[in-house]
């Protein structure tokens, strides 16, 4: 089974989309990085999908997992494995 798209907008300099992407990485799963900090029109579209302008912004699917906080409570609660396996 293929493991669904994971998208994350980030900025350059934001500490919790370092994070996010430690967990990502450290899990060995691919994802799709999108900046948003220098782009306000990728910043607007990002928002208008996920009703927040705060990065990281993070989807797994279609589903809209939140920040980096929601990411690490998933991840505690034992839920991320099956959503990036495509089980949830």
């Amino acid at each position: 089974m293929t493991q669904p798209r994971i998208e994350i907008f980030t900025t350059r300099t934001c500490p919790f989309c370092i994070r996010a992407k430690q967990l990502l990485n450290q899990k060995g799963l691919s994802y799709e990085e999108t900046d948003v900090g220098a782009d306000p029109s990728l910043r607007d579209a990002m928002t208008r999908r996920a009703g927040k302008r705060s990065v990281p912004q993070i989807f797994v699917g279609d589903f809209h997992v939140g920040g980096c906080d929601e990411l690490y409570a998933m991840e505690r609660a034992g839920k991320l494995d099956p959503l990036v396996k495509g089980a949830a």
